[in-house]
């Protein structure tokens, strides 16, 4: 598998796509001017005691006061509230937690006894502002690295799951608590596994370090106020995920380039060479394709190659997929189980795609083909379960119901990502709405597979608007035009006729007689 990251920055945001094998998989964007992002942490004050959410209202400076629960303070509130108060108010001098902690809180504790009005208390951003919610807050600070995660005031270390090798969870664990400061737990990342000693100890020594910078911001400072950032979500993405199918890095901006390279120099130095600067003249992502492959998969329906679509709804509560064959037809050798079932396959792996993409949260229902054989239903999740491995949000799938239905929640910490495919209509002077040009283009592509394939027709001749007629017979600039590449693809002869008395969405498709081929 090949993994490529392309950046497009400007002035007001960096989105950054992650291609899998030329997919579009991931698409992030990032606002220059956002201080409420996942993993910063704040001293906020606290502004409202909730006994009946066993909850406060924190402000930490956002528009809307943040939310904390109780059980999102942390076993170990007691000793970071004391610590907290101690260095804010000048009285302790030290950013080490060798010392005796507090007792820790009780699980079924109430707020109203841990905290009160006013109180000044350490926090971390566990969800961005998602609608007209604010931030949602936790107490357990931690502070992630590439191959560990510092966790203040707990003496555990744990390893990630994914790891399983006793072995090497046995020397990680080893290692760590021989190089660990007292009164620090860690967690050992999927990453870390097989790393040296060297590599294991400068991660330790930057956490430590980052720890210390919250330490110094903390003296005397006085609430809302930022202590920490998390780095920007180009770092994070590269210190998550970069691994060894990582070819390529692409990024249209000089500055953003040189943080990149000297980043990826600290990290994993054998990477910069993957690292390249793009200086094209058309914008980077349509010189990579991404821009096609946003038009197509943000849209309410998307239609996969094979004619099998998606429809995507959202409410309030919960997304909804609804999975249809389409123009793909009944295989005549295969009966309609065995039908459904590859059509239930191949819209699962475009749905855990969209799940990813979209950065869909809460509860997504997915009404697949109805399977009457229970064996069918099995497959159906377990393949579902291993397209959903790639995916880095907590999640949980369940069977599928005798109706057809596939449940999962997907941790969501941060808003949804949407983009509007719609553009301007050129015919009404910009007034009104179409589908994008491109995807129409495409759905008259998908439309003759089926005609020539399914169809066996060999001869067609397609009526459009004038306008598409000449994107679609001259593309400016490009030697060969779409026919002719129609043609070479499909086997068939294909003549595009303009015609004035259609509107700009509209075509049709005739046979060698003349007769309107229904699709």
């Amino acid at each position: 598998m090949s993994v490529e990251l392309v950046i497009s920055s400007s002035p007001n945001e960096v989105v950054i796509a992650i291609l899998q094998d030329g997919k579009l998989v991931e698409l992030h964007k990032e606002k220059t001017n956002n201080n409420f992002s996942v993993g910063d942490i704040y001293l906020g004050k606290v502004r409202k005691i909730m006994p009946g959410l066993n909850a406060t209202f924190v402000n930490v400076g956002y528009e809307k006061d943040a939310f904390l629960h109780y059980l999102d303070l942390g076993a170990k509130f007691n000793s970071f509230a004391k610590f907290t108060k101690g260095v804010a108010g000048g009285k302790i001098n030290s950013s080490s937690l060798d010392f005796e902690f507090e007792p820790e809180i009780e699980k079924t504790g109430k707020i109203e006894k841990t905290l009160k009005s006013s109180d000044q208390i350490l926090v971390q951003i566990a969800k961005e502002p998602i609608s007209t919610k604010g931030p949602r807050l936790s107490s357990e600070i931690s502070i992630a690295g590439r191959y560990l995660v510092l966790v203040p005031f707990s003496n555990k270390v744990s390893v990630s799951q994914k790891i399983k090798d006793a072995e090497e969870r046995e020397r990680l664990i080893r290692l760590i608590k021989s190089i660990k400061p007292k009164g620090f737990g860690v967690i050992i990342r999927t990453v870390a596994k097989n790393k040296k000693v060297a590599d294991l100890h400068a991660d330790m020594n930057d956490l430590t370090q980052r720890w210390e910078t919250v330490f110094n911001t903390l003296k005397n400072a006085h609430a809302p106020k930022k202590i920490l950032g998390e780095i920007d979500r180009t770092s994070s993405l590269l210190r998550d995920l970069l691994n060894k199918d990582f070819s390529s890095i692409h990024i249209d901006d000089e500055t953003l380039f040189n943080e990149v390279k000297t980043f990826l120099s600290s990290i994993a130095p054998d990477k910069e060479k993957i690292l390249k600067q793009y200086s094209g003249k058309s914008p980077i992502f349509e010189q990579f394709g991404i821009e096609r492959q946003i038009k197509s998969l943000f849209g309410k329906n998307v239609t996969l190659k094979t004619g099998v679509y998606l429809i995507i709804e959202h409410t309030e509560a919960l997304h909804v997929i609804d999975v249809n064959s389409g123009q793909r037809g009944k295989k005549k050798d295969k009966t309609q189980e065995e039908n459904a079932l590859e059509v239930n396959l191949e819209a699962a792996e475009e749905i855990a795609r969209q799940l990813r993409l979209r950065d869909m949260g809460g509860i997504v229902v997915v009404d697949f083909i109805d399977m009457k054989e229970a064996e069918n239903r099995k497959k159906l999740y377990e393949k579902m379960q291993e397209f959903m491995q790639l995916d880095r949000a907590k999640h949980n799938i369940l069977p599928p119901s005798k109706f057809g239905l596939v449940q999962i929640t997907r941790q969501r910490v941060r808003p949804e990502m949407e983009i509007k495919t719609a553009e301007k209509c050129p015919c009404c002077g910009g007034k009104g709405e179409v589908q994008s040009t491109v995807l129409l283009v495409d759905e008259i592509e998908n439309n003759l597979r089926y005609i020539t394939q399914q169809l066996n027709i060999n001869k067609v001749s397609i009526t459009v608007h004038p306008f598409l007629e000449a994107y679609i017979n001259k593309r400016k600039g490009i030697l060969s035009s779409l026919r002719k590449e129609w043609q070479a693809k499909f086997k068939a002869s294909v003549e595009i006729i303009p015609s004035t008395a259609q509107n700009f969405l509209e075509y049709h498709f005739y046979d060698a007689k003349g007769d309107e081929i229904h699709k």
